[in-house]
């Protein structure tokens, strides 16, 4: 198991400022909202986008303030996402506690995320940081994008590869690749290095939602989610899409059919997890997860070496060694 305290250890100071900082980050003086805010920010995560943010800009010279501030802007952004995903998702639970969706209903989930939203988009033209305004602008677009590509994948049944390639790097990729674009444009780091970084977080982020697809097919209570609810909720992955492709055409059929129908019964459920483990799927998903990894680590190893690159490499092997 990948040892969290180490990867930090180059940041820790910079990372404990930072959660200082996040703590205080958002209020409002109508208190419906502030409980809401307050329920969001309190059931936060692991908190690895601020780290990779703040690990980037520390491999690629001295952390700012505006590198810490970017850090708290990040996660209010990517808390935001998760409380209009849930919304979507129609999900009760992240992480073994009630959504906040669950908790009030969507219509207070929705308002708050807009409200966290603008919040970001305000802290980020303080900073008068225009590059930082492009990169926030673009990742929320594109956010919004993959998750519609994610729909429409559904409602179509859609089961190409290129199809799920594209939509993860729009839902994930693309928010974890701005980590840490931003963290080296903190620091002043020149163009090919800022490319270079924001390619390593672009491998990072297939790495993170493949390695969430493959979860989805096993029963490990450190997840946090129901296992099994992307196939009930239409969401053709990577591990089913080839699996799809290899086995004999009778036993895909089934499965197809399944899907057209949206006939999830748990049975169901647990008759598709199983096609996709015996037909290949997961051995082919986890070896594409391999592959960025590898890329990933090739990318980041042209960085000179320091505590920092070291962190960020062990970053790669929590990303794609993670158990939840």
């Amino acid at each position: 198991m990948i040892d969290r305290l180490k990867i930090e250890k180059p940041v820790s100071a910079e990372f404990e400022q930072f959660t200082a900082d996040f703590i205080k980050t958002l209020h409002s003086e109508i208190p419906l909202l502030q409980s809401a805010i307050e329920q969001a920010l309190g059931s936060n995560g692991k908190q690895i986008r601020p780290l990779l943010l703040l690990l980037t800009a520390k491999a690629c010279g001295q952390p700012t303030a505006m590198t810490r501030e970017a850090a708290v802007i990040i996660e209010i952004l990517h808390t935001t996402t998760l409380i209009h995903d849930d919304v979507v998702d129609e999900t009760k639970q992240r992480r073994g506690i009630p959504s906040l969706n669950a908790i009030f209903d969507n219509r207070i989930a929705v308002l708050t995320g807009d409200y966290m939203l603008a919040g970001t988009i305000l802290r980020a033209a303080e900073t008068g940081n225009i590059d930082l305004i492009r990169i926030l602008a673009r990742v929320c677009r594109e956010l919004s994008e993959g998750e519609l590509l994610e729909l429409d994948n559904a409602a179509r049944h859609t089961v190409k590869e290129e199809d799920y390639l594209r939509t993860i790097e729009k839902k994930t990729a693309t928010l974890i690749s701005a980590c840490a674009e931003i963290g080296a444009i903190s620091v002043a780091a020149d163009a090919e290095t800022i490319a270079r970084c924001s390619l390593f977080g672009k491998y990072l982020g297939y790495c993170f939602q493949i390695k969430d697809d493959i979860f989805d097919y096993y029963n490990n209570a450190n997840i946090g989610k129901p296992t099994g609810n992307d196939i009930r909720e239409g969401k053709v992955t990577l591990p089913l899409i080839h699996a799809l492709k290899t086995a004999p055409a009778d036993k895909a059929a089934l499965c197809r059919k399944i899907i057209d129908n949206q006939d999830f019964t748990p049975e169901n459920v647990t008759l598709i997890q199983t096609f996709a483990k015996q037909f290949g799927g997961i051995e082919y998903a986890e070896s594409l997860l391999k592959r960025y990894k590898q890329q990933a680590v090739e990318t980041i190893n042209r960085l000179p070496p320091t505590p920092a690159r070291e962190s960020l490499l062990l970053l790669a092997d929590y990303f794609a060694e993670r158990i939840n």
